[in-house]
């Protein structure tokens, strides 16, 4: 089966852009991040649509499924920090695995002098991030270098070398969105590339679907949902484990889990306020993963 993204901009990465930019016109702060880049790529129309706030709920009820809109958001913010951290203690690089529209390579530049940002993504999706930014008159860094590959027809190694980068240096590396999409073969691959090209202290973060939810066995809030969204885009997941498996999982190339958060965990870090109220439900079909060389 030919997947949408071979011969489209990826749908999942316009939703995840379109959350981001709903996002940031949020008031209450545990919905709200400072993604204000991703508002700039979206047409007219939509910055109007998500800029009110009965529309912007009217637009999600309809159109993502039932958590959907709160993962992204945690999931943001959960990687911003984690891409902070990298900053903070002066690693060389990032390396950016199915970018999308991610905006971070901009929205982190003043700390970035020193460090180059690596964007993986395949060709269509890359191309469109780049018209836009174009379309906007958004500069984009020199530090930035993009990487169009097909993840399970083309050589990682390969495409890696030929850019530039750099291997047995402290890099970050973000896997954001990307691994349920990815076939077992390539998820391998991808990661046996990791453990060669990752200098000492280097750090991944990434997301996983439970295996279980690739079962269909509906244990989770708004997993049927997730999964009636995916197969409308014709993105379907084909890789999923459970945070039990997580730790060898990592250990089989090389890295050391940090930090591991579920739905729940997410909840109480970005949604919970002061009182201990939780104001959002997240989609349990995910789960954030942290991980140390």
């Amino acid at each position: 089966m030919v997947k949408r993204i071979e011969t489209k901009t990826s749908r999942t990465a316009e939703m995840t852009c379109i959350s981001r930019a709903a996002s940031f016109y949020e008031s209450n702060p545990c919905y709200k991040s400072n993604d204000y880049i991703a508002p700039l790529l979206l047409p007219s129309l939509m910055k109007i649509l998500i800029r009110l706030t009965f529309l912007r709920k009217i637009f999600y009820n309809a159109m993502a499924p039932a958590g959907i809109y709160e993962y992204v958001i945690a999931r943001t913010k959960y990687i911003d920090e984690v891409f902070q951290r990298a900053i903070d203690e002066g690693f060389d690089q990032v390396l950016i695995f199915g970018a999308g529209f991610d905006t971070r390579a901009i929205r982190f530049q003043s700390g970035l002098t020193n460090m180059k940002v690596f964007e993986l993504d395949v060709p269509i999706t890359q191309r469109a991030k780049i018209q836009q930014y174009r379309n906007r008159n958004i500069q984009v860094p020199s530090n930035i270098v993009f990487i169009s590959i097909d993840f399970d027809r083309e050589s990682l190694p390969n495409k890696l070398d030929d850019s530039g980068f750099e291997t047995n240096k402290r890099t970050l590396f973000i896997l954001e969105g990307l691994l349920m999409y990815l076939e077992p073969d390539s998820i391998t691959q991808t990661f046996t590339v990791l453990k060669e090209y990752a200098g000492k202290g280097s750090m991944i973060v990434f997301d996983s679907v439970h295996s279980s939810v690739l079962e269909h066995e509906n244990v989770y809030y708004g997993e049927t949902g997730a999964l009636q969204m995916v197969a409308k885009a014709n993105e379907q997941w084909t890789f999923g484990m459970e945070k039990s498996d997580v730790e060898l999982f990592l250990a089989n190339y090389g890295f050391r889990l940090i930090d591991c958060k579920d739905a729940h965990n997410l909840e109480n870090t970005y949604f919970k306020e002061a009182d201990g109220k939780i104001v959002g439900r997240i989609n349990g079909t995910h789960f954030m993963v942290t991980a140390e060389k």
